[in-house]
């Protein structure tokens, strides 16, 4: 009897130099993203995020924060600053020439072409804005362009609303939930898990053009953008 051949994976062909991300600044519109400054960024990220119960909801579903002090949270940045792996950004809007929050690429696995963004957070008066989708859309093409990498995750609590909808209005899409994923602060956390691959990422990188760069009165709606099939 003649012996089918299992069935095996699509052949990916090697690139010449695989990069990990650069920890340098990323410049858009809207926004910049720069290297974690403890000395400079803490006043700004503090008031951002702390003084109010609305301020430090932020930090409802973080491992993290919130802080006893700007003092506290300088010596946490301190930390995130000299990290690899997340590596860690602020976020200045360029209008209000403020820091309004942090990103991070972490989970980098440069020989399988795969990151994750996240330890995501603004102030409350950035969220609901551009300022998310331009983070989001210039790490993306850090990520698809110039690394050429193949796969971005993106991760929550499954109880976190607000990231979950933020990652499906982005172009991510829901792959499942790990469930008694982690404990953070003392409390279970089931994890959603959501992927862009880059087969997609030409058509959302358009999308998202459209809905930061020609949509002034952003009358257009980035969700339903990226819901259309491609």
């Amino acid at each position: 009897m003649t012996q089918l051949p299992l069935p095996v994976g699509n052949i990916i062909e090697p690139i010449d130099h695989i990069e990990l991300p650069q920890r340098g600044s990323y410049e858009g519109k809207f926004i910049t993203l720069s290297p974690v400054n403890p000395q400079t960024d803490v006043v700004e990220l503090y008031e951002g995020s702390h003084g109010s119960d609305i301020k430090e909801q932020i930090w409802t579903y973080m491992s993290y924060g919130p802080f006893d002090s700007a003092h506290n949270m300088q010596k946490w940045l301190e930390e995130k600053a000299k990290s690899e792996d997340p590596l860690f950004f602020t976020v200045h809007h360029l209008e209000s020439k403020q820091r309004v929050g942090m990103v991070s690429f972490l989970n980098i696995v440069s020989d399988m072409r795969r990151l994750e963004l996240g330890h995501i957070w603004y102030s409350p008066d950035s969220q609901r804005s551009n300022v998310n989708t331009e983070a989001v859309y210039l790490m993306l093409c850090e990520a698809f362009d110039r690394l050429k990498y193949r796969r971005v995750e993106w991760k929550c609590d499954s109880l976190n609303e607000r990231s979950r909808s933020a990652a499906l209005r982005l172009g991510f899409k829901f792959e499942g939930i790990f469930r008694q994923h982690m404990i953070i602060k003392g409390r279970n956390r089931d994890t959603a898990w959501y992927a862009m691959m880059d087969c997609k990422w030409s058509d959302i990188k358009k999308n998202m053009e459209m809905w930061l760069y020609q949509n002034p009165d952003q009358k257009l709606s980035l969700t339903a953008l990226n819901n259309r099939k491609f």
